[in-house]
């Protein structure tokens, strides 16, 4: 038969076609309703997450980055110094610059707060200045203390300060070094933003107040008008680096590194969470391809039926292709839908952030954005049309003679057994993901994951052959000369081993779900464990001292200490100091922490990775944190010069150690060292460690009597493990919801495909039944059918998912957070999972078995005459 139209039929007119395309969906959609929602569903969860974290980060980010604006105001230039604070003496020499108009001094720190693990942003400001460049900072006194603008008393508090703090009897008690300092509540803050959590005072009564005297932490400067900015930022940069060199950093506020230092706190893991959100949207892709594949393959003969009734093939190619844009629409429609109910959800329920503390301190509300609704839905789409291409070319392909018979179907899905370009993509996978990190971002790492999942499920008509030919040659050779061997395992080997186009589908179902669950299982249970590890060994300490929970300005001074370090039981008692450094105008400030290192044996309270090295003798050694690697080059045996008291000191890079809890970078030097340089003797923390048989009871209790206990916070490790896993898993939790999504889309993609199948094969069931073959061993083909597909995919899954989680912990991650971590596998987990997907196919394949069967062999014979 010709494969073209014959001359002698008439072309259908286009209302015609129209209403036979309705008619065909239509159709199709009421008699498997099942599947099109499956896929739908699929879609529509892909999309909602990916559209949802989108509007979580973006109000997050938008409102974070209109809060740092708040307190930045009209300014043109902004003098930070590289350490937190610099000497006030710096001051008249800007305001005194040609160019300036006025320049505003700013005090800022994080005041603790006794009994708040968080602290509250203090802003020291110039209330005859501040005005004229931040008018969103100044608060409002009573009509009839006008003075207390600048009263050594006064503190203004933003609507979230005053929510969060609840003054009693108007004044607000934080913590200095030990002490503890009361403040007056003078007045509200009205131009802070919802959930800003800070407070400003007279600059002079905060240099007092809270022992900083003399000390600023920026100048705004306004210029005159008609000063380029640029210019002016160019040659004061210039200037001060020549007279003060390392000490400070000039920036336009807003500016390009501004935005860069903002958006880089939360950029890794704002993509890392839409990348697993479309991990969903992936699995929604193959659904829509095994959905479309066996539903073409079951409609062969129909389709060829309609190519001799006067169908073309542009015609019955596009008639498939909108089937699957009908999927993809109302899949991609529902899930900008739910993207932003779920959003607001978040946003009300979780916060900002979703667990990760990167936008603590802003309220933002959920905004719909047409152009990422846009190309979200745009995406959904191409999905869609992307998972129904295949089988839609190939049943336009098709030869109207050969697909009338009976009996091709299997040949239908030839094409997908050639192994080169799944072996090619595999291979370009490797190649890819060896190479380094895009804008600070795995894109090639992720890249290779998606290749690796394309070349692997296309490999899974290759593998099925393989695996189930050699399975039915063995059992064939084994029960040669036994006529009694079982009749239904023999039926059912032949037919996997003689259809393995169509059980690749299947095994494409299992492998794709069951694959992401490992890989994202087994990064998750890494972290983890990597985490309580760490957290072993950086605390090997007894008992653990800190004066307050946030905050900088608390401390415990030398005669403090040394009552801690003569507590009962203590053999020996280390201090902390910690400090925060500005090395790049782009990047945030980097953790510098001072304690107590063995440079013989720095591993004792430092997680190394790698070799040490001691330094010359005219250098003094630093350890730095993984992501100083990764961000600022820094490598063992490097010389690098850090600003500290106002002045840059060479120090060498001695080892590279693991640090969970700061992705910005940490440096840490020996306290000996930081004491000598800095004149500062105030710690901010103590490790005691007690002496053989002391009990940690009896040294809290001694504790507790010293008379500056009360601003003290004593923990043990575990307290400190317990409490630090919790954050761990509120951190992950938006992960976990992920991960659970993705292991139901598996379990309803495998019932679907196994249902489709079955549901598929009434013909042969029914000449099976014809040639007696009883109900109850059809079903036992059935189940044993679909537990062999579903254990050869959750074996190929688990091997290729292992496969992307060294990916996942070894390239994604580093590169995103710039840590390392061991692997580990969650065996209990991965196996009740593997159990509950073996379980499903098996019962949804016997279900779906029981169906086909219930009507006669006879009528269903007759469907093939």
């Amino acid at each position: 038969m010709s494969d073209q139209p014959s001359a002698t039929i008439p072309t259908a007119p286009p209302a015609s076609m129209r209403r036979l395309s309705r008619w065909l969906l239509l159709g199709e959609w009421r008699v498997h309703p099942v599947r099109a929602l499956v896929a739908i569903a699929a879609i529509a969860v892909g999309i909602s997450l990916g559209f949802a974290i989108h509007l979580i980060n973006a109000a997050a980010f938008n409102e974070f980055s209109a809060a740092v604006k708040g307190l930045s105001g009209v300014a043109d230039i902004q003098v930070r110094g590289t350490e937190p604070f610099f000497d006030e003496a710096i001051y008249p020499l800007l305001a005194e610059r040609d160019g300036v108009v006025v320049a505003s001094p700013v005090l800022e720190f994080e005041a603790s707060v006794p009994g708040q693990r968080t602290a509250l942003k203090i802003i020291g400001i110039d209330a005859f200045r501040i005005g004229f460049i931040t008018p969103d900072l100044v608060g409002i006194p009573a009509p009839d203390k006008i003075a207390d603008t600048i009263a050594d008393d006064a503190l203004f508090l933003s609507p979230a300060a005053q929510q969060w703090l609840q003054p009693r009897a108007g004044t607000v008690t934080l913590q200095v070094g030990t002490n503890q300092l009361q403040l007056r509540v003078a007045g509200p803050l009205p131009g802070a933003r919802a959930g800003q959590r800070i407070a400003t005072m007279d600059i002079g009564a905060a240099q007092w107040r809270f022992e900083k005297l003399g000390q600023l932490s920026r100048i705004d400067l306004k210029l005159r008008d008609g000063i380029n900015r640029d210019s002016f930022k160019a040659q004061l940069e210039q200037d001060l680096q020549r007279q003060y060199p390392g000490r400070f950093l000039v920036n336009q506020p807003n500016d390009q590194e501004q935005n860069s230092r903002n958006e880089g706190m939360s950029r890794a893991y704002r993509v890392n969470l839409t990348v697993l959100a479309l991990v969903a949207l992936f699995t929604g892709a193959f659904l829509v391809f095994s959905t479309q594949a066996l539903s073409v393959i079951r409609r062969r003969s129909q389709f060829a039926l309609l190519r001799v009734l006067g169908m073309d093939r542009r015609r019955l190619l596009r008639q498939i292709l909108i089937e699957g844009l009908c999927l993809g629409i109302a899949g991609s429609a529902i899930g900008i839908a739910a993207g932003y109910g779920m959003a607001a959800a978040a946003l009300h329920f979780m916060g900002a952030d979703l667990g990760a503390g990167f936008f603590s301190g802003v309220r933002p509300q959920v905004h719909f954005t047409p152009v990422a609704a846009t190309i979200y839905f745009a995406l959904g789409v191409a999905v869609a049309l992307l998972g129904c291409a295949a089988p839609a070319i190939d049943a336009a392909r098709a030869k109207p003679a050969v697909a009338l018979k009976s009996g091709t179907e299997e040949a239908a899905m030839s094409r997908l057994a050639r192994a080169w370009p799944s072996l090619a993509c595999m291979a370009l996978a490797a190649l890819l993901s060896q190479l380094p990190p895009v804008f600070e971002l795995p894109l090639f790492g992720y890249l290779s994951i998606a290749l690796l999942l394309i070349g692997a499920i296309g490999l899974m008509p290759r593998l099925a052959a393989i695996v189930f030919r050699a399975a039915y040659r063995r059992w064939s050779a084994a029960t040669a000369n036994q006529p009694g061997a079982s009749a239904v395992m023999t039926l059912t080997l032949s037919r996997l081993a003689n259809a393995s186009g169509q059980a690749g589908i299947a095994l494409g179902g299992v492998l794709s779900s069951f694959s992401l669950m490992v890989a994202m299982a087994i990064m998750v249970a890494s972290f983890r464990v990597s985490l309580d590890d760490w957290l072993r060994q950086v605390l090997p300490s007894d008992i653990y001292i800190s004066s307050a929970s946030g905050g900088a300005t608390a401390g415990i001074r030398p005669q403090e200490q040394d009552a801690l370090a003569a507590l009962p039981g203590v053999e020996h008692a280390d201090f902390l100091r910690l400090h925060a450094l500005s090395l790049a105008p782009d990047r945030p400030a980097v953790a510098l922490m001072a304690r107590h290192i063995d440079a013989a044996n720095p591993g004792h309270s430092l997680a190394i990775v790698g070799p040490t090295q001691v330094p010359a003798s005219d250098t003094l050694p630093v350890w730095v944190s993984e992501a100083m690697v990764d961000l600022y080059g820094m490598k063992l045996g490097q010389r690098v010069e850090l600003p500290l008291n106002g002045k840059l000191h060479t120090f060498q890079v001695a080892g590279v150690w693991r640090d969970y809890a700061r992705p910005t970078g940490t440096v840490q030097i020996r306290l000996s060292d930081y004491r000598a340089i800095t004149g500062d003797l105030n710690a901010s923390g103590s490790a005691l460690t007690l002496k053989k048989g002391a009990r940690a009871e009896a040294t809290l209790a001694a504790l507790k009597r010293l008379p500056f206990a009360a601003s003290l916070e004593a923990t043990e490790p575990s307290e400190i493990r317990t409490m630090s896993m919790k954050v761990f898993d509120r951190s992950f939790a938006i992960t976990y919801l992920l991960e659970a999504i993705a292991i139901v889309i598996g379990l309803f993609g495998v019932a679907a495909t196994f249902s489709a199948q079955t549901l598929a094969r009434a013909k042969e069931f029914g000449m099976l039944r014809h040639v007696g073959v009883t109900r109850r061993q059809v079903l036992s083909i059935l189940a044993i059918e679909g537990g062999a597909l579903t254990a050869l995919g959750i074996l190929t899954g688990f091997v290729l998912g292992w496969v992307i989680s060294l990916i996942l912990v070894f390239v994604v991650n580093p590169q995103s957070f710039h840590w390392t971590m061991e692997l580990h596998l969650p065996w209990p987990l991965l196996g009740a999972v593997a159990a509950v997907l073996l379980a499903a196919s098996a019962l949804t394949a016997l279900l779906s078995g029981r169906q086909s069967l219930s009507g006669g062999p006879i009528r269903a014979v007759r469907e093939d005459w």
